[in-house]
C-alpha cells in the first residue's frame, strides 16, 4: 500500500508554518485514505453512540474542521 495524493490543501496552506500542527489526508493506493490527526481515543471512545464500534487496533483521530472541508473538493463520489 502506497501513498497516492495527498487530499485537500497542504499543511502550510491551511497556515501551519511550523509544523506543529499538521493533520492531513492522503488518498491510498487500494482507494483508502489515511489521516493525520490528534489522537482521542481514550476521550472520544465513551462517546460513541450505540451503533458505533472500534477494534482494539483502530484509533480515534481528530482532524480540523477546516482541513476535511478544503479536502471536499478532492474526495471523489465514487
Amino acid at each position: 500500500m502506497k501513498i497516492v495524493r495527498r487530499v485537500g490543501a497542504t499543511p502550510r496552506e491551511r497556515g501551519s508554518a511550523t509544523g506543529q500542527s499538521c493533520p492531513d489526508i492522503f488518498e491510498l493506493s487500494d482507494g483508502s485514505f489515511a489521516v493525520i490527526g490528534r489522537e482521542a481515543t481514550k476521550e472520544l471512545d465513551p462517546e460513541l453512540p450505540p451503533d458505533a464500534a472500534r477494534a482494539d487496533y483502530e484509533r480515534i483521530v481528530i482532524i480540523t474542521r477546516e482541513t476535511l472541508l478544503r479536502a471536499k473538493k478532492d474526495i471523489p463520489d465514487a
